[in-house]
């Protein structure tokens, strides 16, 4: 058994427990919040009546996603990265593009998804207070 592979891949129960990050009131207010959750560091957004928590960082090169605009494109909540712009749904943690035709440039641009890019949290609301559920999948990112 290889102990050192053995201790970095042990993960616990407690590690998906709910953690709470605060106050709905506020984070409703400040429409956005940083918190640690089991070592972890993620954004929690209040957007549209909706709350939605992802890790802080971008899949793409690990740009600060509390820092970026949340904007709809194509009918999709998204925050854009501050960094290089990449488009990450608040719902589903997809990343959407453009797509452009080579051969007819002419032609309209349309969106696309690259699938899922960003973790993204389970967020639930009880008694007033925000928590937020590691999500216990693994995301595989392709830039």
């Amino acid at each position: 058994m290889d102990r050192q592979s053995s201790d970095q891949d042990s993960v616990t129960p407690e590690d998906y427990s709910p953690v709470c990050v605060g106050r709905e009131a506020d984070i409703k207010k400040s429409e956005r919040i940083t918190s640690m959750v089991h070592n972890r560091e993620v954004v929690v957004f209040y957007h549209n009546g909706e709350f939605h928590a992802m890790d802080i960082r971008c899949y793409h090169a690990g740009g600060p996603l509390h820092l970026g605009e949340i904007e709809d494109f194509n009918g999709q909540s998204c925050i854009v990265c501050p960094w290089h712009k990449y488009k990450i749904t608040l719902a589903t943690g997809e990343g959407i593009y453009q797509s452009i035709n080579p051969k007819n440039p002419s032609a309209i641009p349309k969106w696309c998804s690259k699938g899922v890019k960003q973790r993204i949290h389970t967020v639930t609301v009880k008694n007033g207070n925000v928590y937020v559920t590691l999500s216990d999948t693994s995301i595989r990112t392709q830039q």
